[in-house]
């Protein structure tokens, strides 16, 4: 029985229904039955209804507790029927077809504007993100996903009368999949944008939020950088009326656009060039133009106020007066000839308004761009995708223009795809289930849509041979050419048209149309049909965009390059939109269709409000109707055999309450028992199929009677269990109860027993006691009185002794007394006599001693310091101690100068070596000695190791390099200096290029004989070689470094410490040096130097090199 009640635990769709779940069991079908449904359900707050497969979805205007992370966990992987209507059911079966059955999947989201599309969109999206994969990249991936949202809305969506959110333009999302069901990345595709209302706003509604998010949310410093003042009032571009929208922080959702960028992946400099874009388009609508008449009688326009000019060639960095002049004069171009005309007023206007929209238009083309290359899949292995279509809805408006015409034309494209998907749909079905599939009559609007998109006689090519042919074309020429083309058509209405039955139709005005849609009629104004689909951008606007130093408007209008000129007229939007639309279709047709309904319940955007007469327009238009009676055509139900049976098995008695054969068998037994007559249900391959909903709802009926008699038996076999647990419950308790009473009374009976035995105890113990306390009483005065006694006799025995002591003391103190005085009158008598002998001794020994003792005390605190060099020494106090003053001295010297030695480290050590050793060369004999003495010797004066420049030189050279420095090497031709790398290793002398690191020369310190330099302020020295050497083929070498000291001093050490010879250093301000076979002098001059004191070097003659030193 457990089991059994733990089995029916499972729900479906038609327990506890309010209303009906699914409309395909609506009984009986009929327009008024089909509203009253929906009102019931929605009155319960049921906002979700099916049609099949089909989801019905009803804006409640509220929140609703029905999106939590459990409610997406309670409709994962879960059968579609097996639960309520919800969009988590439809998102599901989406997903796990794309995942399990490899299926490419598309949810189209119809209805129209302010039924709940975009946020149905959202719901999809967001559940799928739930239930697929985690991980860093996955959450990555979702995450830049959802964050594309923020910003596409932000740019595309504005509040108009019938929605507070309402999507501008259509948007097809292309969600890619691994074979994990994992998701990848998306493709973002956008269809017309309504660019018009960046210059223009029907009243009650707002320009796109972006205007009004930047203006509320921008911080000082962003708003001062873009130009812009925080007062809405300050621009023309945003209708004033409706600026703020009750319960929209547009400051908050400014911050939330901003995160979603930078989530997305858009960098800093992308998001400040967007948002300049932005308030460049702002600004537009405050350029103003006033009438000008020129000589020639011609009207132009000027700019009245060129401050906003100003600021908007500021932020786009276009010259100003470039773009003056595009305000002012248009080029027309054919062939090779240009003609230029001036702008008036109108038309100036116009130009501005054309730049605003395209300028917008672009950007938004641009971000989705954008979006796009940062959401995109990663991976090039093959992808499974799930396309999501949010796309404006059917519109009918009091004033229809060319934008309601190419959104209805797009929903009757959509409708009719949804048509052949779903009667495809069932066929396929039904052949699969093996039942014969009978025709289905419905409407079928292509007619409607060959109407509009026909390549010969469709109104979308009326329309842009219109706008190509030659000669003055307006709206009503566009409409003449209706009326002669379209009149005979049974879907085409027009005053002017030339079929009778229409001349007395006076509902129609003269510059309009009808079109009777799938949905009803639609009267369209031809007003501005022919510019919004010509949308004409000036050439000379394009190229002063293009002419801008702003990256991101420059790369928006490429047609403004003037070697990219394209005399060819660009496509219209009409043909634009049509090719996008056809792409969408046949994209759509190569997927699984999963169809949302958004309908939306009052116009007021309140919540609990159900107007049946919006509702029922909005059924009829979407032809929800229709949709039933296709599906209930053949069967209005159908289920698999495994969970029919197991919700119908209690009606019988052989498949309750288990079937132990097939579940087909079990449902054929069971119908059979139930008497259920053949021709109102099939059994089919997989499924049974139940043709009226009738018979479904006497089976419902049947298993709720069948459920309350089983509840009724659970109840009384539950309430005969509970009573006997009951009764056997108390009697135990009454046991147990016995037990420990009888425990509990003789454990008190011993208690008290106890307590008697241990009072009479103590009594006779206290009796014992106190016995025993008199008897050692008594024994203890006894012991008391001998020990005092004893004491006092004692006592008296040694106050006797201590008074004979004390006595026989007095008279030793007496005589050691007189004995001392003896002695100290005996040793007074003998120093007299010596004293007189010797105390002028004494006295000069003691004064002497003193003197010194305050000599050494200020010599201490008068020393010098610790610094060898120091030559300071205090002066001398007293003659008598020249000698020991000196030598003082000397020893202090030699102290401080081994705590001096004492410090240095065996590198310092070197370094000082070093510069002795060039002392000892150079010092007295060199003018750029006393220089150097400062200077510290660093050797490495080119970080080789470190410079990837020197790779290869440092590969070359394995040995340590002791010098590593830039050298000038003279030209012996012409005396000019080139630029050579000078190594010093521990054998070898190295001479490199400085620009490639190639080793020029390689020279063994053995081969190296002289050195030579002038005794000049000049840093000039020859290196001779040994004659004869393998080296000295080319002949000495004539260098001129900056550190010419260190350079000499190291290599004459070097030398020494390898050939164990001393190096000749040859000093002389004339010496001779060999160039391979020739011997040249050179001779060093004092002269006045032209630039600065450096010293130059000039070719004399052949044989003479002179160095003029300042």
């Amino acid at each position: 029985m457990i089991k059994m009640a733990k089995m029916e635990v499972k729900t479906s769709l038609l327990d506890n229904m309010i209303g009906v779940g699914d409309m395909v069991l609506l009984e009986p079908l009929s327009e008024e039955s089909f509203i009253s449904n929906l009102k019931q359900r929605f009155d319960h707050s049921e906002i979700y209804t099916y049609i099949g497969s089909v989801v019905i979805s009803i804006n409640p205007y509220r929140s609703l507790p029905i999106y939590s992370p459990d409610k997406v966990e309670e409709y994962r992987n879960r059968n579609f029927y097996e639960l309520r209507p919800h969009i988590f059911a439809l998102s599901d079966e989406a997903y796990r077809s794309l995942r399990d059955q490899d299926k490419d999947q598309c949810i189209l989201i119809t209805g129209e504007s302010g039924a709940g599309k975009t946020e149905a969109s959202k719901l999809v999206m967001s559940y799928v993100a739930a239930v697929c994969g985690k991980g860093a990249e996955v959450n990555q991936v979702k995450e830049q996903l959802l964050q594309s949202n923020p910003v596409l809305e932000a740019f595309g969506n504005a509040k108009t009368v019938r929605n507070d959110n309402s999507s501008r333009f259509g948007k097809y999302m292309d969600i890619e999949f691994d074979f994990k069901g994992d998701p990848l990345g998306g493709v973002i595709s956008n269809y017309l944008l309504e660019k018009s209302r960046v210059v223009k706003q029907p009243r009650g509604e707002r320009n796109f939020h972006i205007f009004y998010q930047i203006l509320s949310g921008g911080s000082e410093d962003l708003l001062e950088k873009l130009k812009l003042e925080r007062d809405f009032n300050q621009y023309n571009y945003l209708s004033l009326g409706s600026a703020i929208v009750s319960g929209v922080d547009d400051a908050a959702n400014f911050r939330t656009v901003r995160n979603a960028m930078q989530i997305v992946g858009f960098m800093e400099h992308e998001t400040q060039s967007v948002f300049e874009v932005v308030a460049a388009v702002l600004k537009l609508g405050n350029i103003e133009f006033k009438p000008e008449s020129r000589v020639n009688g011609l009207d132009e326009s000027k700019i009245k106020d060129k401050n906003e000019l100003k600021e908007i060639c500021e932020l786009t960095g276009i010259d100003q007066s470039v773009l003056e002049r595009a305000f002012s004069f248009r080029t027309v171009e054919a062939k090779q000839e240009k003609v230029s005309t001036t702008l008036n007023v109108a038309q100036a206007y116009y130009a501005r308004d054309a730049l605003a929209k395209n300028l917008y238009s672009r950007l938004f083309s641009w971000l989705v761009s954008r979006i796009n290359e940062s959401i995109k899949a990663q991976t090039k292995v093959r992808k499974k995708v799930m396309g999501v279509l949010d796309i404006y809805g059917f519109e009918i408006f009091e004033e229809n223009s060319f934008e309601q015409f190419i959104i209805n034309y797009c929903n009757e494209k959509l409708q009719q795809i949804f048509i052949e998907l779903t009667l495809k749909e069932e066929q396929e079905e039904y052949i699969r289930e093996g039942i014969e599939w009978t025709h289905i009559e419905y409407f079928n609007n292509a007619i409607i849509c060959d109407l509009i998109e026909n390549n010969q006689n469709g109104i979308l090519a009326m329309l842009d041979e219109e706008c190509l042919r030659p000669g003055v074309v307006t709206d009503d020429t566009f409409l003449e050419k209706l009326n002669q083309i379209c009149a005979t058509h049974q879907h085409f209405e027009s005053r002017m048209s030339k079929c009778a039955r229409f001349l007395n139709d006076t509902s129609l005005p003269h510059s309009c149309f009808r079109i009777q849609h799938y949905a009803g009629k639609v009267m369209y104004q031809v007003e501005g049909f022919v510019d919004k689909n010509n949308d004409l951008l000036y050439r000379d606007l394009s190229q002063a965009m293009w002419k801008a130093n702003h990256s991101l408007i420059k790369a928006l209008f490429p047609e403004g390059n003037p070697a990219k000129i394209n005399l060819k007229r660009p496509p219209t939007a009409g043909s634009q939109f049509k090719s996008s639309v056809a792409t969408l279709m046949k994209n759509l047709q190569t997927k699984n269709p999963n169809y949302i309904r958004c309908i939306k319940p009052n116009d007021k955007k309140a919540a609990h409000i159900f107007n049946e007469a919006l509702v029922c327009h909005q059924v009829r238009y979407l032809g929800l109707l229709e949709n039933v009676r296709v599906r209930r055509a053949g069967y209005a139900f159908r289920q698999l055999y495994e969970p029919c049976l197991e919700r119908y098995k209690m009606l019988c008695k052989q498949t309750w309450p288990h079937w132990k054969g097939p579940a087909r068998a079990g449902v054929e037994v069971l119908f059979g028992e139930l008497e259920i007559p053949e021709e109102e249900f099939s059994l089919c391959r997989s499924k049974i199929f139940i043709r009226n909903p009738r018979t479904l709802f006497t089976l419902e009926d049947l298993r709720k009677q069948r459920l309350e008699d089983l509840a009724t038996l659970i109840q009384k076999i539950y309430r005969g269990w509970k009573c006997r647990t009951h009764f056997l419950l108390m009697k135990k308790g009454q046991i147990v109860i016995a037990a420990w009473y009888r425990r509990y009374a003789q454990q008190k009976k011993y208690q008290q027993t106890k307590s008697s035995a241990i009072i009479v105890q103590s009594y006779i113990r206290g009796w014992k006691a106190r016995k025993l306390l008199c008897e050692l009483k008594h024994q203890k005065r006894c012991e008391e009185a001998v020990t005092t006694i004893a004491a006092y006799w004692h006592g008296a025995q040694a106050r006797r002794e201590l008074k004979r002591l004390k006595e026989e003391a007095r008279r030793k103190h007496a005589v050691a007394v007189i004995w001392a005085y003896w002695l100290g009158l005996k040793v007074r008598r003998e120093y007299r006599k010596f004293f007189r002998a010797n105390a002028g001794k004494k006295i000069y020994e003691f004064i002497l001693q003193k003197l010194m003792q305050k000599y050494f005390l200020e010599m201490k605190n008068k020393m010098p310091s610790l610094s060898p060099v120091d030559k300071n020494w205090p002066a001398r106090p007293y003659l008598f101690l020249d000698s020991t003053h000196k030598e003082l001295k000397r020893i202090f010297h030699l102290w401080r100068c081994k705590k001096y030695r004492d410090q240095f480290t065996d590198q310092k050590k070197l370094i000082y070596e070093e510069k002795l050793e060039a002392s000892e060369l150079f010092k007295d004999k060199k003018a750029l000695y006393p220089a150097s003495v400062g200077q510290p010797f660093q050797g490495a004066y080119l970080e080789i190791s470190k410079n990837p420049k020197y790779k290869k030189l440092k590969d070359a050279v394995e040995e340590k390099i002791i010098i590593a420095e830039i050298v000038k090497k003279i030209n012996r031709a012409n005396g000019k200096c080139s630029a050579r790398i000078f190594l010093l290793t521990k054998n070898n002398l190295l001479v490199a290029d400085q620009k490639s690191g190639q080793i020029k020369s390689e020279v063994p310190l053995g081969d190296v004989i002289k050195v030579s330099m002038s005794s000049q302020n000049d840093g000039f020295f020859a290196v001779h070689l040994k004659e004869g050497s393998g080296a000295a083929g080319k002949g000495d070498f004539l260098f001129s470094s900056d550190h010419l000291i260190e350079m000499a001093t190291k290599l004459y050490r070097t030398t020494l410490s390898q050939t164990k010879q001393k190096l000749d250093i040859e000093i002389s301000d004339e010496f001779l040096v060999q160039f391979r076979q020739d011997k040249v002098c050179v001779k060093f001059v004092r002269g006045n130097q032209k630039n600065g004191n450096i010293p130059t070097c000039k070719r004399k003659t052949n044989r003479l090199l002179e160095v003029a030193v300042p």
